[in-house]
């Protein structure tokens, strides 16, 4: 994968994050990385009761 692609693949991430953490009160974040290039995210949110 050239210099190019792996710029775009890492701002889409970020912004994929932005958008992740901007909607989630409480719950984890997980990267899977291969050859350098995030493939997939995984967002587990947590609903808390009171």
């Amino acid at each position: 994968m050239d210099k190019d692609k792996k710029q775009e693949n890492f701002e889409q991430a970020i912004a994929s994050l932005k958008e992740m953490l901007r909607t989630m009160n409480y719950g984890s974040i997980t990267l899977i990385v291969q050859d350098n290039i995030i493939v997939q995210m995984e967002k587990n949110e947590k609903i808390r009761l009171k």
